[in-house]
């Protein structure tokens, strides 16, 4: 007879990148609510929660803790942090309205990419080796480039608010005088701006393809 599982619903709840997820969540609670007294914290808690995103997976391929709820746990605190400091950015600069586009795009299409993997019956949203676009299968089948994309987004955005003086920052000036500052932060600068901007060339492509496929579900279901 076969041995019953003695995995409970507490069990998963309590499995160390789970843990891990928990943590991060406090963390970027603490660092939003003191983002305007202490700019510095505020980064330091927002990087660190960001770099335990790296951690949290680390453990649960380690320990074989992986699981569903902890995949879900994983992608919201992401989404959640990024949009929040993007509704910041939205505030502190000028034009307000590119923020907030960025933040309906990286939500949009993680979301559609989500669901459509679902519809799929595929068991993870990275799985898209069957994807046409040579550089949405690189994204998600190279974890070093997928970390740079993902670090050089995470970076710009803490630099961008540490770099606001005012509450009415015009964007493109402040790239343009923190780049002519020296070749180390126009290197910097470029360096991060290259690794944004192909995540959001991926993000577009993720939605799309994304919609393509729950188009297609629909399709088939009408046949």
């Amino acid at each position: 007879m076969a041995k019953a599982s003695t995995l409970t619903p507490a069990t998963v709840y309590l499995y160390i990148p789970n843990i891990i997820g928990y943590m991060r969540i406090l963390m970027n609670c603490c660092a939003f609510a003191i983002c305007f007294t202490d700019k510095m914290l505020f980064s330091i808690l927002y990087f660190v929660s960001f770099v335990c995103d790296a951690l949290d997976g680390w453990f649960a391929r380690k320990f074989n803790q992986v699981s569903t709820f902890g995949a879900v746990l994983d992608m919201v605190t992401d989404r959640i942090s990024t949009a929040c400091l993007l509704v910041i950015l939205s505030q502190v600069y000028r034009p307000g309205l590119l923020f907030l586009s960025l933040l309906t795009l990286d939500i949009g299409s993680h979301w559609l990419q989500m669901y459509s993997s679902f519809l799929a019956g595929k068991t993870s949203h990275k799985d898209v080796k069957d994807s046409s676009s040579w550089l949405f299968r690189t994204y998600y089948g190279n974890r070093k480039f997928m970390a740079y994309c993902c670090i050089c987004c995470e970076v710009l955005y803490i630099l961008l608010f540490l770099l606001a003086e005012n509450q009415t920052e015009n964007l493109t000036d402040v790239l343009i005088n923190s780049a002519k500052k020296s070749g180390l932060y126009f290197s910097l600068l470029s360096l991060l701006l290259f690794g944004w901007a192909t995540k959001q060339l991926v993000n577009l492509i993720q939605m799309k393809t994304a919609a393509d496929i729950c188009v297609h579900y629909d399709i088939a279901k009408q046949q």
